[in-house]
């Protein structure tokens, strides 16, 4: 491959509408968190404690994580035809550990208001920061050759179940960092650690795997050929899914029994075979019918997949700022800001208030922040080739 960077190409339009449609279900889930009267309480995809409608709240949410991973991936392949894998790697370095340094610090405080920072939290951003930074280094290799390694984790990893099940067995703290946590809190220095939400294994095969699919959006590679690969392997998935689901052996440390609530409710700390399989098989599908597909709609969720991140970083705050106004306005005071069951300042397990009124904060906050993110889509868009630093944000 030529080592002369190429000029900056335009963004690919389906792609950036799915990361739109994903951001924005996901802040659903994140108002769901710190306004629903059950959320601290009970398991939304407990068939014991939920009904259809907090299931399929709950449940709907799980495309955005993967996809978003996945999409990550796949833009860092979108940068071989513009820049060198030298490049590549040094933006990845960089970028992956601004993002760790971000979660543990702007996202944590986010999600706990706690100044202090006692508890930092590693979930999706730590996530994708740790995979840039083993795509960092396997960059160098040819794209089949990460697309396998990426494909072998992915549908490999849920062997180490049966390691983990074993009565003997007891988890290393790398364990519980790369494959399954077990929430525990990790001391980094005196009354400071952190818990491990996402571990990071699984993800990495996301990333990679996500680094492979790009290669299908090079401008070598025809839109029907495309096509093909997207549904073929949309199509592949979702399949797998049923396949290995009915057989109920492999796939996912819960086998289902009797319901279609536990039919569907896959393990998603960490992803399982078959909660990658049902939330990226539908997700290419998507890819794949969103190629051509013009409207108001896609020009809007365009607008947020355009930038992620910087949508990612509001969507928190904004939400923390309602849950604040509410706190005060349900009459709590500060006795009720720290509850040891509770992550989350002024944040009390009784809190919350019916799933229509989930609904209605979710459109709320999702409308507040379409002009911010236009704005800073087209500014970013301007500048960006002058001010580098912008692809970090």
């Amino acid at each position: 491959m030529s080592t002369t960077a190429l000029p900056r190409r335009a963004r690919i339009y389906s792609v950036d509408v799915l990361r739109g449609i994903i951001m924005i279900i996901m802040a659903l889930d994140h108002v769901r968190d710190f306004f629903h009267r059950t959320a601290m309480t009970a398991d939304p995809l407990d068939p014991a404690t939920t009904n259809p409608a907090l299931y399929f709240t709950r449940w709907v949410t799980h495309f955005c994580a993967p996809l978003f991973v996945l999409l990550s991936g796949l833009s860092v392949c979108l940068m071989l035809e513009r820049k060198t894998r030298g490049q590549i790697s040094r933006f990845l370095l960089s970028r992956g550990l601004w993002l760790i340094l971000l979660e543990v610090t702007v996202i944590s405080f986010a999600l706990t208001l706690n100044p202090f920072l006692n508890v930092m939290m590693l979930q999706v951003i730590w996530a994708i920061g740790i995979s840039f930074l083993f795509l960092s280094v396997l960059v160098f290799l040819p794209w089949q050759a990460i697309l396998a390694i990426g494909l072998l984790i992915v549908f490999g990893h849920d062997l180490l179940d049966f390691v983990q099940a074993r009565p003997d067995f007891t988890p290393a703290p790398l364990w519980e960092f790369a494959h399954q946590t077990r929430y525990t809190f990790y001391q980094i220095f005196p009354g400071h650690g952190v818990i491990v939400i996402y571990p990071f294994l699984p993800w990495v095969g996301i990333m990679l795997t996500g680094f492979g699919l790009g290669r299908a959006f090079h401008q070598d590679v025809s839109p029907a050929r495309r096509k093909r690969i997207l549904v073929s392997g949309g199509v592949a998935l979702i399949a797998l899914f049923i396949i290995l689901r009915l057989i109920n052996v492999y796939g996912d440390p819960r086998p289902w029994s009797g319901s279609f609530y536990s039919f569907m409710n896959v393990n998603k700390y960490p992803p399982s075979l078959l909660y990658s399989c049902i939330t990226i098989g539908p997700g290419l599908l998507a890819l794949a019918a969103l190629e051509h597909m013009r409207g108001k709609w896609t020009e809007v969720a365009r607008v947020y997949g355009s930038v992620p991140f910087f949508y990612y970083v509001l969507h928190f705050y904004l939400i923390r700022v309602f849950s604040l106004i509410v706190f005060y306005a349900s009459g709590y005071g500060a006795k009720d800001i720290v509850n040891a069951n509770v992550p989350f300042n002024f944040r009390p397990p009784e809190f919350g208030y019916p799933l229509l009124v989930v609904y209605l904060i979710w459109i709320l906050v999702v409308v507040l922040l379409y002009r911010p993110c236009k704005w800073y889509s087209a500014y970013k868009r301007e500048n960006v080739a002058q001010k580098p630093w912008l692809s970090y944000l």
